[in-house]
């Protein structure tokens, strides 16, 4: 899931060198949290947080196969 996440959010941004994607298990769900330039941080969340919604479905999509739970979190 970490892949897919840092896949999406490196084509979005201007600055890819500088995303990080980080994975840790809590409690029997996976959470992946997300960093990106502060310049990139609105290509990130989107207008009213659509492109985030909208990686966060595909990630519990792509989850439902692999029968885990997600969650994404974007940081600053």
């Amino acid at each position: 899931m970490k892949e897919l996440v840092e896949l999406i959010v490196k084509s979005l941004v201007d600055h890819p060198e500088e995303v990080s994607v980080t994975e840790a298990i809590k409690d029997n769900e996976h959470v992946i949290s997300v960093s990106v330039a502060s310049d990139d941080m609105g290509k990130v969340i989107g207008k009213q947080g659509r492109i985030a919604k909208a990686i966060r479905t595909v990630v519990k999509a792509a989850a439902i196969k692999s029968d885990i739970q997600v969650t994404v979190e974007i940081m600053q």
